[in-house]
């Protein structure tokens, strides 16, 4: 009975942590549903979608397997060589022999330490590959969605989508998942190498079985849930940071720099205490199954060494030095790859949690598509018609009310309005960048729900109040991205909407560079640079949104001239508050909670002595106070 006292010591050690770990589990449990945490998809479903990105390169990780299995091999070798060069040294032995053994230990150690080196080698190539494939993916789907959608999702968030999620799940198939079939292959070649050995102290190992099993288990369900906590706290704070680093000259103008910076501590604190709770979950693990290893260590050195000193045998199996020895190196090559899995778990639950977040993003299908018979015509001459058109962002909260009007090709249209009238709504529903409710709007008597998108969108050329212009040079900006185009062609563009003089007194030209956002040009600059790369697209129809709202009186003056060189052009539709902008349109609608209430052109407005009067004669009225005050 006391000889088996450390075997009872061990077991009774193992049942209170067990219960220690099960209660600190439970308690985690407790903290984290009260955060709250929703399970979107099951591990089967992510990890088929994440295989069709490895179908390609299928032979590539057949040639890490035979590397991993010709590695492996080192790892069930070598105790075996080291057990038996033990036996030699007890015994009479040669040193032939003993060099024998050595040079064998030595071959398998160069052939292990040159299939690791190859290993590593090729999945880091496929491990890019599939992350740039993965990354194009996303930011292609992202630019199929609608205007609707993509305002309904904050920046920061698909930022990290596209970069820090993705990098998560290159390291899966890097590093993870292979190492992870490594080590399961090493456990299971060292457990029938242990009971060809002894399966006595095979069996004796194997006790700790069920414990390392609950513990992974365990291990598995919270780790998600902590990596899925940390996840979004950092979608979250990329989230604050690009909408607040947009913004910060607003917030210094305002003088809110505390406000937003208690903001930032309270979410860089959410993160900190979810990174918190993931390191807790990990830490508690390994400890756990290092202690079954430190027990299984115990256990073997007590019952082999007892039999090695009486020179007897345990449970009928012979024990012997070299047993001990062997069996010594098989136990630490039996958790070394479970306290391993703990951590390449813990990746690969960062890596899941990654890829439910990015297949949230694929799993959104785009609201605006193409129908399954749309066409692509060639040439569009550029008449418009709305019937009937019903409009809301929100349901039944109707923006257009019945809207019908008709422009012919090559007429210049204005739509006036008080904000929030549906002026430019008319404009987006005519590009598609939403769809309609109920209705029809036509382009050259087709739907434009039979067009193709991209067909659409290419013959039509928007100027908006807000112009966007991106990081790099003035030529890029006009371009963007189109091929074979001459500075002579380009400049031609410019001189028609007169930013030429612009482009004339920079000191590189067109290569002057330009600022994020065009930050280091005025509105009216960065306006005249949009009509240039609007008008070099050769566009059938010319939309204007509020184009002249923020400029100055000097360059309106410029940007009123261009707007009559461009009314040669195609048809133009003009979103206009001030009407002395819209005077020379060929027909003028204007619009009241989203609805058509006159129309007509200038002339005719003016002498019926409606609401555009009324609109026209108030601003009249403003613009001579303004140059009397002046």
């Amino acid at each position: 009975m006391y000889e088996y006292f450390p075997l009872i010591f061990t077991g009774a050690v193992m049942g209170v942590f067990s219960v220690i770990f099960l209660i600190a589990f439970f308690s985690i449990k407790d903290r984290k549903e009260a955060i709250g945490f929703d399970r979107n998809m099951k591990d089967g479903e992510i990890i088929r979608r994440l295989l069709t990105y490895a179908r390609p390169y299928v032979w590539q990780f057949a040639l890490v397997l035979t590397l991993m299995l010709v590695a492996v091999g080192y790892d069930i070798l070598s105790p075996l060589i080291v057990g038996q060069i033990e036996e030699m040294i007890k015994a009479d032995f040669e040193m032939s022999s003993l060099l024998i053994y050595v040079g064998v230990y030595a071959s398998a150690l160069i052939v292990n330490v040159f299939c690791t080196y190859l290993q590593a080698l090729i999945l880091q190539k496929i491990g890019q590959k599939i992350l740039s494939k993965m990354r194009e993916d996303l930011f292609a789907h992202i630019e199929t969605l609608s205007h609707d959608q993509l305002s309904h999702i904050p920046v920061g968030k698909l930022v990290t989508r596209v970069t820090n999620d993705t990098g998560a799940i290159s390291r899966m198939f890097t590093n993870i998942i292979v190492n992870l079939i490594r080590n399961c292959f090493v456990i299971l070649g060292v457990l029938v190498a242990m009971l060809c050995l002894n399966y006595m102290f095979t069996l004796m190992i194997l006790c700790v079985a069920p414990f390392i099993v609950l513990f992974t288990l365990i291990f598995r369900k919270f780790s998600r849930k902590a990596y899925r906590k940390v996840k979004d706290c950092t979608t979250d704070i990329n989230t604050f940071l690009s909408e607040n680093l947009s913004g910060i000259k607003v917030i210094q103008i305002f003088n809110r720099e505390e406000r937003k910076k208690a903001e930032f501590e309270g979410k860089n604190d959410a993160l900190r205490r979810a990174e918190r709770g993931q390191i807790f979950v990990f830490s508690v693990f390994r400890p756990l199954v290092y202690m079954l290893y430190i027990s299984s260590v115990m256990c073997l050195l007590y019952l082999g060494g007892r039999g090695v000193i009486k020179d007897s045998s345990f449970l009928g199996q012979t024990v012997t030095a070299g047993t001990v020895v062997t069996f010594y190196m098989y136990i630490s090559k039996f958790f070394n790859p479970i306290q391993s899995l703990a951590e390449q778990f813990n990746w690969l639950q960062s890596a899941f949690a990654s890829a439910e977040k990015i297949f949230t993003i694929f799993d959104m299908k785009p609201e605006i598509t193409d129908e399954p018979d749309a066409i692509e015509p060639e040439h569009i001459e550029g008449n418009i018609e709305f019937r009937h058109v019903w409009f809301a962002y929100k349901p039944d909260v109707w923006v257009l009310k019945d809207v019908s009007f008709t422009i012919a090709a090559g007429d210049t249209v204005a739509f006036v309005g008080a904000t929030g009238s549906g002026k430019t709504t008319i404009l987006s529903l005519i590009c598609r960048n939403y769809d309609i409710q109920r209705g029809q709007i036509l382009i050259d008597g087709v739907d434009i729900r039979h067009i193709k998108i991209a067909c659409l969108r290419r013959h039509f050329g928007q100027m908006l109040q807000d112009v966007f212009l991106f990081a790099g040079t003035i030529r890029s900006n006009i371009l963007l991205r189109m091929e074979g185009v001459s500075d002579e062609k380009i400049m031609e563009a410019a001189r028609l909407v007169n930013a030429d003089k612009l482009i004339n007194k920079l000191p590189k030209g067109l290569d002057e560079e330009v600022l994020e956002r065009g930050n280091n040009f005025s509105a009216g600059q960065r306006q005249l640079l949009s009509f240039a790369r609007t008008i070099i697209h050769t566009p059938t129809v010319m939309i204007l949104d509020e184009a002249t709202a923020n400029i100055d009186t000097e360059t309106e003056a410029l940007i009123q001239d261009s707007l009559e060189k461009m009314m040669k052009i195609g048809t133009l539709l003009i979103v206009a508050h001030r009407l002395s902008t819209v005077r020379r349109a060929d027909k003028i609608y204007l619009l009241d909670k989203g609805e058509i209430r006159e129309s007509g052109s200038h002339d005719e407005l003016i002498a019926a002595g409606g609401a555009y009067y009324e609109l026209y004669r108030l601003q009249a009225e403003k613009e001579r106070l303004q140059a009397e005050n002046a």
